[in-house]
């Protein structure tokens, strides 16, 4: 039932409410609008209270780079697809959990014991080099887009022209096939010299590639230690 009789009479009355309502001017307080026995009993502080001001959003810190570990003079210089978000905060390579880096380096004869990834400087103490060919940190290697190799591309041949190591290994061949446009690519050496250096392509050790066991990894590894002898 309708509180003032029938639809009609009821409908007429709504109408006439809506036409006559004064909305109220932009600055005007807003209670006004609210029905009294709403209101009714809330404390005085919460009724006046003044207008929330929304905080700022916080500043987001870049991550920073990874720093390359680099010398003259070196057996092979390892080139990362780019670092990942952990290890570029705590500015250590390969630092990824489930990455196989150290430990397949150590098997496959590069270093007389496992490294940590905080140890990674001794790395130029047996002759080895770390970089990566992509600056920016990401938590997969597949976030880099393929035009960001051919951008870093230069800055990676200054750095193999500076140093001048007897190789450079790709882990992966994303990095490499991005910087020279190759697409049909095996693993192990290539025909090419990148900037006087041999090229030698291996799998990535990320803990992501199950392409490739632990086993498999050092074999690879292995070979490129013998050709390095």
């Amino acid at each position: 039932m309708y509180p003032h009789g029938n639809f009609r009479t009821y409908f007429k009355q709504r109408l006439y409410q809506s036409r006559h309502t004064q909305v109220p001017p932009p600055n005007s307080n807003k209670l006004n609008m609210v029905p009294k026995r709403l209101i009714a009993g809330l404390p005085d502080g919460i009724l006046h209270a003044p207008p929330l001001l929304e905080s700022p959003m916080p500043a987001i810190e870049p991550t920073p780079a990874l720093p390359d570990i680099l010398g003259h003079g070196l057996k092979v210089v390892f080139c990362g697809i780019n670092p990942g978000v952990d290890a570029a905060a705590a500015g250590h390579h390969f630092l990824g959990r489930g990455n196989r880096f150290w430990p397949v380096l150590h098997l496959a004869g590069f270093t007389p014991r496992q490294l940590a990834p905080q140890e990674d400087g001794m790395a130029l103490d047996f002759g080895l080099g770390l970089t990566a060919a992509v600056a920016r940190a990401t938590h997969r290697a597949d976030q880099v887009q393929t035009d960001e190799f051919a951008q870093a591309a230069a800055e990676l041949t200054a750095k193999i022209a500076l140093y001048q190591p007897q190789c450079i290994a790709f882990l992966g061949k994303a990095a490499y096939a991005g910087m020279t446009g190759k697409r049909e690519l095996a693993w192990g050496e290539q025909p090419q010299r990148f900037a006087g250096a041999r090229v030698w392509l291996l799998p990535n050790p990320s803990g992501l590639n199950r392409g490739f066991s632990k086993e498999m990894l050092v074999q690879a590894y292995a070979a490129l230690h013998r050709a390095l002898l």
